[in-house]
Parts: structure tokens; sequence; C-alpha cells
């Protein structure tokens, strides 16, 4: 692997805030990387939903297939870019790690839950998961991640959170940027949801193709399908017009992302760090159909009304099964009681974010179905 001089370099990380052994073949990022994916959190993403609920459909994408998607769209990035691979692959498949059942409803929801407790944010979340949650190791809490890794999952961070957070709190309060391998991951993150989300609207008929074709990036990329192909099936539209559409960011953010890297002109990774604005970005022109893509998704597909049905039942399950734990924590599971007799509220949110939207509908049922067992 040729790394540029502005990559993370895994001999110079930050390291763990638990010294290590290091390993005889694998680097640390390595290291991050397998440990993630051998997590529980990370198991439980396939069963948590993206846009539509997890027993809605089997082909809707969930967030442990989006996780992989945007470690994929990542790699790809970095190669080009010079940056190092196993790092942006291992914030890639971390990102997600804190999100609560049901999607955003379900993130909507804790947040109002624990307005007066610290709110609940899925980014906080996720560093949550992997420096305390996770208790597989015998040495320390969480997983341990390097530091470079930790900085990429927190994505963005209230001065106030930053203040408490040590290390990887630091640079939001100096107004600086992560590395470049958490930029592109933040950025492949985008790519990937809008895309696949019109790729998954699509297939469940909650918008159309006929809506999308007043899109410019849509109709742009769906022109020169049927241009080279005429008249195709709709499944092979769909599907030759989105990976046109990734296609098209990907090559953009690639790049714009060199010419800006190349006007600053790093020579280290400090040196990216220090720039108070990113270095990885769209050209204007496709940041704005960008824009374009994701109002017509809000409006058209994450507003619609079987959504936003689904999504009021949601919120409801997440607030009741609060409300329950917090007047009655003996309800909770032993181990989750312990971690109430130090905080409530916060073991009440870690136990809830858990969940995968099926757990979390079969718990529901137990506390309040009369007919339901243990």
């Amino acid at each position: 692997m040729t790394l540029a001089r502005f990559a993370a370099h895994p001999e110079q990380t930050r390291g763990r805030k638990v010294v290590e052994p290091e390993s005889p073949t694998r680097n640390v990022f390595q290291r991050d990387r397998d440990r993630i994916i051998h997590s529980t959190a990370f198991r439980r993403l396939e069963y948590k939903t993206q846009v539509f609920v997890n027993h809605e459909g089997d082909l809707f994408r969930t967030r442990l297939t989006h996780s992989i998607e945007v470690a994929q769209l990542t790699r790809g990035i970095a190669r080009t870019l010079g940056l190092h691979e196993d790092l942006a692959e291992a914030i890639a498949l971390a990102h997600d790690l804190g999100h609560t059942p049901f999607g955003h409803a379900g993130q909507d929801a804790l947040n109002h839950c624990m307005r007066d407790y610290g709110g609940f944010e899925h980014n906080l979340q996720s560093l949550r998961v992997v420096d305390v949650l996770e208790n597989r190791y015998a040495s320390f809490d969480g997983l341990n991640l390097s530091f470079e890794v930790r900085e990429g999952i927190l994505k963005h961070c209230s001065r106030k959170n930053a203040e408490r957070l040590g290390d990887v709190g630091e640079r939001f309060l100096r107004k600086e940027s992560p590395s470049l391998e958490a930029q592109i991951t933040n950025f492949a993150d985008e790519i990937a949801y809008n895309n696949h989300d019109v790729d998954d609207g699509l297939r469940s008929g909650l918008i159309t193709i006929q809506q999308l074709s007043g899109i410019q990036l849509f109709a742009e990329n769906m022109a020169e399908v049927k241009r080279l192909y005429g008249e195709i099936e709709e499944k092979r539209l769909i599907h030759e017009t989105i990976r046109r559409m990734i296609n098209v960011l990907v090559v953009d953010l690639c790049e714009q992302s060199q010419q800006a890297i190349a006007r600053l002109n790093p020579v280290s990774i400090d040196d990216v760090r220090k720039s108070p604005v990113y270095l990885v970005g769209f050209s204007k022109a496709i940041a704005d159909k960008n824009l374009e893509l994701k109002q017509f998704l809000l409006k058209h597909l994450y507003r619609h009304y079987k959504v936003n049905r689904m999504s009021a039942k949601a919120g409801r399950i997440i607030e009741e099964l609060f409300t329950a734990f917090m007047q009655s924590p003996s309800l909770l599971p032993d181990e989750h009681q312990q971690a109430a007799r130090q905080d409530q509220a916060r073991a009440v949110a870690d136990y809830i974010a858990g969940m995968t939207d099926r757990y979390a509908i079969r718990e529901h049922r137990r506390l309040f179905a009369v007919e339901e067992s243990w």
C-alpha cells in the first residue's frame, strides 16, 4: 500500500486508551476493523432499519448493508487519494454502531425522552459503544480502538460534549478538521445513503421514476442509460441509472478533493487537521445536484405518509419503553439494572439504543400486551 504523506500512517498512531502489545501480522487499523466486525453492536445492524422497518421487506437495506456499502465506497476513494484503506474502512463500518432501532424516527424519539438527561445523538452513541458498552475483553471496556478510528466516528459534536470527551473532542474546540480518511467516510455515507434510498424508494413504490425524472442528477444519468441501451426493463434501468449517479458523485469528489489537497499541499496528517475547512468535497455544480436529490427524498420519501405512519408507531414504542423503564427500573434485564444504579436515564437509553427493530417491538409487547409471556 503506497500512502500519501498526508495520510494516516499506522506507525504514527496516537494510540489506544489502554496500551496493548502490537500484532505481528496486522497494523493497528486492521485490528480496529476486525474488532468492529466481531462486535455485538455490528451484528445487530442486520436488524436495524435504514428507512423501512425491518419486517416490511427482505430486500430493503438495513444498517448493516448500508455500512458495508459505505465501506466499499470509502475504500475505493481512499485508494484513489492515497489514503489508508484499513482506517477508512474501519470508520465506515463503525459509523452507525450507535443507531437506535427504527432509524431517525427512533433517534428523534429517544432524544426527546432524554431531553432532561443530556439528550441522545447516534453519533455520540457510536463512540460510546466502542469506548464503553462493548464488554468482550478482559483488560478494558469497549473495543479500545485507536484514536484515529474514534476521531473518525465522531462526525459532529457540540462544544459542551466536546469538552467532556477529551482527546477526540479537542478538534471541535480548536475548530480543526479530522483526518482525510474520516472526511471521505462522511461523504461516502451520504452518497450511499441518498442513492440507495432512491433504489429502496422505487422498489417500495413510494416514489416513482416519473417523479425522479425532474431531478437533474437522476434525469441526466437515466438519459445516458437510454441512449446506450434503448428501452430496457425497468429494473435494469433503475440499477444502471443509480450506479452512474454514484459514479458521477465519487469521481467528482475525488477530483475536487485532489485539487483542494494540492492547493494546501499538506506534508502530514497534522497539516490536514489544522485546516479549518474540509479538503474533501464536491464541486459547486455537483453539490447543487446532490442537494436537489436530498431535498426530493426528504419531501417525497422520508415524509411520505406511509413512512410517517411507521415513524409515529416507532416513536410511541420508544417513548413507552423509556417511560416504563424509568418508572420501574426493575423491569430492565439484570445487567442494565446494575448500570441504572449509576445513571438510570443513560442506562435506559443504552438499552433501548442497542435494540434491533424486531427486539424493540417484542419487548414492547412483553411489557404492554397482556397475552404475551416474558
